[in-house]
């Protein structure tokens, strides 16, 4: 479908789409530019306890407080 008609036809396409049947490809100047497909929500990221088990640690300062200037190596001082 070139771009003018599918501007047109965007909410019949939409339609077309939502049932999770069928994409449209939208063409340039006959060439194809884009897919229109049904949108489907990521997988959740599992956590980086579930990815490294072993690795286990505790934030022994308040780490959104600034640092004083001794806490800074001299070079960046």
């Amino acid at each position: 479908m070139n771009t003018r008609e599918a501007k047109t036809r965007l909410s019949a396409l939409l339609d077309i789409v939502e049932t999770g049947k069928d994409t449209v490809v939208i063409c340039r100047n006959g060439r194809p530019i884009a897919n229109l497909v049904r949108h489907t929500e990521p997988a959740s990221k599992p956590s980086r306890r579930v990815l490294f088990p072993e690795l286990k640690g505790t934030i022994l300062t308040d780490l959104t407080l600034p640092l004083d200037e001794e806490a800074w190596p001299s070079e960046f001082r």
